[in-house]
């Protein structure tokens, strides 16, 4: 994997678009006035997925600060 900018987000790229479409979905619960427990499992949903594309990104990039669960 390339230690690039480009090599990371490239290698990450399905997650990233994971983690946006999860995020468009909260956003579109919450538009549409759906259900508080939906919108709550949503964000949830993408909260964790933004939260794990950082990690990733920190871990391809050599933090050795993480600390893996």
């Amino acid at each position: 994997m390339k230690r690039t900018i480009l090599g990371m987000t490239e290698a990450g790229e399905p997650l990233i678009l994971e983690a946006l479409e999860a995020l468009r979905l909260y956003r579109e619960a919450k538009t549409l006035g759906r259900p508080q427990e939906e919108i709550d499992q949503l964000k949830i949903l993408a909260d964790s997925l933004v939260q794990t594309v950082t990690d990733y990104q920190l871990l391809a990039a050599g933090a050795d600060f993480i600390t893996l669960h």
